[in-house]
């Protein structure tokens, strides 16, 4: 008999494990619990989630609670369904004890770190933004203190120097199948044992503020370069050069290299090189005000861009 489960999910960095679940011969999808679609762009217009478009596809029963935890005909739906397993990943909306206590076996939350490390939202662009050389995913039990139920199973994945944040969430996104699959089974068939985690030891991730896109030519340059590639696409970081609006895409640090903080250094082939407090960056790869991304010597030069030029 296939484990039952709803899937509760809503970005695209779900669409693996969604898509694992409903493949697979060991599970039954009963439903999709997932977010309202929001509009998209300047044109306003309702763009279908694609975790929504596939649950459809595959002629799963998809709910979209504007707060699933007061949401009372959904919730007695999904006890209706008498499932083993609500699964939650990167959902978006805080669970009421009530639904938590759905399922017959147990509520499991995967979580894109290594817990207690990074509870919250962001903890990806925050691992990154911080420098971390590791990160990881954690399947744990959900209660209703944030992020802080018993850790299942962990998996490490270890974070290069020039890995951005997209890059970090696509490789996420492949390993959580496995991780969840393999948490399911072991608690479906008791061979798995959950231990608690060290709440002394918890750190915790903020919401990127509005003014943090604004890149500070005062950090030092692995902060920056760090700060770049954590928020890349995301939150993207920007400047102003000649009162318009650049935003920096792809850099590499510079080393024993310094100067006024935001003054052009060089121009080369492959980069602009710019001083920050200490040492200085390349910039490689921008997106300048009304134009499309590309190669920052490109646009040094359309821009006629020149030594001792202050990036503001």
């Amino acid at each position: 008999m296939p484990i039952k489960i709803v899937f509760l999910g809503t970005p695209d960095i779900t669409l693996e494990s969604f898509d694992f679940f409903i493949k697979s011969p060991d599970y039954e999808v009963l439903a999709l619990v997932t977010q309202k679609a929001k509009a998209a762009n300047r044109g306003k217009k309702i763009i279908e989630r694609n975790i929504t478009k596939v649950a459809k596809e595959n002629a799963i029963p998809v709910y979209e609670p504007d707060k699933i935890s007061r949401e009372i005909e959904i919730i007695e739906q999904l006890k209706m369904m008498k499932p083993d397993f609500f699964i939650t990943f990167a959902f978006g909306q805080i669970l009421s004890q009530e639904v938590i206590d759905i399922p017959s076996i147990a509520t499991i939350n995967l979580h894109a770190s290594l817990l207690p490390e990074y509870r919250g939202a962001n903890p990806i662009a925050q691992s990154i933004i911080d420098g971390k050389t590791k990160t990881g995913i954690t399947t744990m039990k959900t209660v209703l203190e944030l992020d802080a139920g018993d850790i299942c199973l962990q998996d490490e994945i270890e974070i290069p120097s020039d890995m951005n944040v997209i890059e970090l969430m696509i490789e996420i996104s492949k390993r959580s199948p496995k991780l969840l699959d393999e948490t399911l089974k072991g608690l479906y068939n008791k061979t798995l044992v959950c231990k608690k985690q060290e709440h002394n030891k918890a750190t915790f991730c903020k919401k990127m503020k509005k003014e943090e896109k604004t890149i500070d030519w005062n950090m030092s340059a692995h902060e920056l370069h760090n700060k770049i590639r954590g928020m890349y696409q995301l939150n993207t970081n920007h400047t102003t050069y000649d009162d318009k609006i650049v935003k920096i895409l792809k850099t590499i640090v510079v080393e024993n290299l310094n100067g006024k903080e935001g003054e052009v250094l060089s121009i080369e082939k492959d980069g602009i090189v710019v001083a920050c407090a200490k040492d200085a960056i390349k910039l490689i790869t921008v997106k300048p005000e009304g134009k499309g991304e590309m190669q920052a010597s490109a646009w040094a030069n359309g821009a006629r861009i020149q030594k001792g030029a202050k990036f503001i």
